[in-house]
């Protein structure tokens, strides 16, 4: 089914977002504040790209032992994450700064993490928040024929050991992103003329993939190779372990918001209209966890709160835990779903009990 021919329902007598969106912008007003990023934010994108970058310098200038090098990698994986999650995220939703060319530089940050703008605008922004857990549509639900995220997915036999296997796969997730991801999705959405905002030219598009990959090869493994001297396989050892922990923690914050129990993989009718509007969707689709944790909080840039972020994309996720309050209480008064984990540990559990659960024959699935 095209993306164009999927339709939402307009039926919503209750009318839950125009109030939901009504008490969030009185909030704003009241408080006199914006809704994009504020000191906070500006001091975590310090914090994250000095644990992203600072071991790589240190790496480079100074003669460390390999012990001390394989934790600079390991920090640097954590601090590739944290950019992605707090200063790159909000930058490309355009609610980093009022000011656009601050949020292009930001989201433009996906560069140094091996990334794409415009493949990234448009899987997240188009199709991941648009059609959320609508198979073959959101393609954060697609994992090809190793995973099985959904229902509706084929099933085949490995799938019954993929909750043993699929974290070694997670942090895949950055690595596959410098080597094949870009070309392949840039190909898919250029053939489908797929863009967030105004579409971009093919001769600008493809420039920009091929010299950020030079200029992010040249960083990474060029330079490293030329500067420091140890051997060649464990530079690329050390680029390796930096994507793939940093892999680990984008997938999991993913899959914990997406890909669980709680959360709805509901199909359209057969003339492709969705049984709820937009909004009352990712209230079923998405779910929140560890949303009292104030380390999970900080650190995932606010992907804890993904039933406020799904609803409320231009908002900086700074100000979720506030907002939250507002949709909890809306959502619980026109009696629709908020799910939540108390726990980053239960929503964990359940993550990998629903790929196990997943895993099994469906005509032995209960559902």
């Amino acid at each position: 089914m095209d993306q164009n021919t999927i339709k939402f329902s307009r039926k919503d007598s209750a009318q839950f977002f125009r109030t939901l969106n009504k008490r969030v912008n009185d909030y704003f007003k009241e408080n006199q504040i914006k809704k994009t990023g504020n000191w906070k934010l500006h001091v975590k994108s310090v914090i994250m790209f000095a644990l992203f970058l600072t071991p790589y310098f240190l790496i480079l200038t100074l003669n460390l032992p390999n012990w001390a090098n394989l934790l600079l990698t390991i920090v640097m994986g954590v601090g590739m994450a944290g950019v992605g999650m707090n200063v790159m995220h909000d930058g490309n939703h355009g609610s980093y700064s009022n000011k656009k060319w601050v949020n292009k530089i930001m989201g433009s940050s996906i560069y140094v993490l091996a990334g794409n703008v415009y493949n990234w605008q448009v899987q997240h922004n188009v199709l991941h928040h648009t059609y959320t857990n609508i198979h073959e549509h959101d393609e954060d639900m697609e994992a090809g024929r190793i995973l099985r995220f959904s229902k509706h997915t084929k099933w085949q036999k490995h799938h019954k050991f993929q909750h043993y296997y699929s974290i070694l796969l997670y942090g895949l997730l950055t690595f596959n992103w410098a080597i094949t991801t870009d070309f392949q999705q840039m190909y898919r959405y250029m053939k489908r003329k797929l863009s967030y905002g105004k579409m971009p030219s093919k001769a600008f598009n493809w420039s920009t993939l091929v010299i950020a990959k030079l200029l992010y090869i040249t960083i990474w493994i060029i330079i490293p190779l030329v500067f420091i001297d140890i051997a060649w396989w464990k530079i690329l050892l050390g680029f390796f372990i930096m994507h793939y922990v940093a892999g680990v923690i984008l997938s999991v914050v993913f899959q914990l918001a997406h890909i669980v129990d709680e959360a709805d993989t509901p199909l359209p009718d057969e003339s492709g209209t969705m049984k709820n509007t937009w909004a009352i969707h990712q209230l079923f689709t998405t779910v929140n966890f560890g949303t009292k944790n104030r380390v999970v909080n900080w650190f995932t840039g606010g992907l804890n709160h993904q039933v406020e972020h799904h609803i409320f994309p231009n908002i900086s996720h700074v100000h979720y835990t506030k907002i939250s309050k507002i949709v909890k209480e809306t959502a619980k008064e026109f009696n629709l779903p908020y799910n939540e984990y108390k726990t980053t540990r239960k929503a964990i559990i359940s993550h990998f009990k629903h790929l196990k659960e997943l895993g099994k024959r469906p005509n032995l699935q209960l559902h």
